[in-house]
């Protein structure tokens, strides 16, 4: 009777010689610096607190994704860019960042209601704005399309050597889109200046990241193309830009492209027309209690000494400024009817 072969012990897997980025570190920031962040995060979530009010009144049409909750990753990350030469790109939950890249609320809501002194007049909405001086390249609604385009942004920033970096956004829904991986292929390939930033902010549109992605650890996603990925505490804007630093640091010494999964969660639906269902009240409350990313960085104003009453006139400010864009984006005028027929060719016929 033969022998049955002897069993072999399991083969470990190979170590990775790849070189990888450091780990993060939580970044230190000054008392200004800090106060900056709170006051940049404060204005994005009263400017989406009033969008949320003004599209039940009336006045926003069609759809309005607003970033509440999310407010650490765009202030961390874009702290960290280089307004002169860094290009940002993101999908249709576009009012924070474009927010947190000093483009002024007064345009930004007044795009939000159609009005013809909008930043896309009135023509591109809450999902289409655009600000080519302000190196911000929208507002996309098709689901990932942004990265393949922000692909683009980094190939002409390397083309052009102009120094700048592309820094895409995009969500764990559109982590699984397939045009994403051509992206990373090229990125990779060609070593081009990107740093890929997935906020997951755990449920898509309205399913869990648990229950669509087989692979839900989303940092891991560029394995196979070579691309280093990093989880970070989308939550805490002190981490944010930690990683930001250490991803800029990464891209600008010409080692290719990077990802971001930021750890985040949207307290709204996914979008204003969206009741949430699919989680619970009780979750959402939980989170806001425990991890709310404006609550944390007053904490850590008040480990440097300033009170919540210093913090007040801070408050009223963001309010003024809020108020004053929401007034304008009710009164100014809506478009020209001419304007329809603006933007729609690249050249004159």
């Amino acid at each position: 009777m033969a022998k049955s072969p002897a069993k072999q012990a399991p083969t470990q897997p190979a170590a990775s010689n790849r070189e990888r980025p450091n780990e993060p570190q939580r970044y230190k920031a000054s008392k200004e610096e800090l106060l900056e962040f709170y006051k940049q995060m404060l204005l994005i979530r009263r400017f989406e607190e009033k969008a949320g009010q003004l599209y039940g009144l009336g006045f926003i049409g069609g759809f309005c994704h607003l970033y509440i909750g999310q407010e650490a990753v765009a202030v961390g990350l874009q702290s960290g860019l280089d307004g002169e030469k860094d290009s940002v790109i993101t999908g249709y939950r576009d009012h924070g960042h474009m927010l947190a890249y000093g483009i002024d609320p007064k345009l930004i809501m007044a795009e939000l209601t159609g009005r013809g002194a909008g930043i896309s007049r009135g023509k591109g909405g809450s999902m289409h704005m655009f600000s080519t001086e302000k190196k911000f390249y929208g507002g996309h609604g098709i689901v990932g399309a942004q990265v393949s385009l922000g692909t683009g942004l980094a190939f002409a920033h390397k083309y052009n050597e102009d120094g700048g970096v592309a820094m895409a956004y995009f969500g764990d829904g559109a982590s699984n889109q397939g045009q994403v991986y051509e992206s990373f292929n090229m990125a990779e390939l060609w070593k081009l200046p990107i740093i890929f930033v997935i906020e997951n902010n755990q449920y898509a549109m309205g399913t869990s990241v648990n229950r669509s992605s087989a692979e839900d650890q989303l940092y891991k996603r560029g394995e196979s193309f070579r691309i280093p990925g990093i989880q970070v505490d989308g939550m805490d804007v002190l981490a944010c830009r930690g990683a930001a630093e250490e991803a800029l640091a990464w891209v600008r010494a010409g080692k290719g492209p990077i990802i971001l999964e930021m750890k985040t969660y949207r307290y709204r639906g996914h979008s204003m027309s969206d009741p949430a269902k699919y989680r619970s009240r009780e979750e959402v409350q939980s989170v806001r209690d425990k991890s709310d990313p404006i609550e944390a960085v007053k904490r850590e104003l008040e480990g440097m000494g300033i009170t919540e009453e210093q913090l007040k006139p801070l408050e009223q400010e963001i309010r003024k400024i809020v108020g004053e864009a929401a007034d304008f984006a009710e009164q100014t005028p809506e478009p020209d009817p001419a304007e329809l027929y603006t933007d729609v060719l690249v050249e004159s016929y």
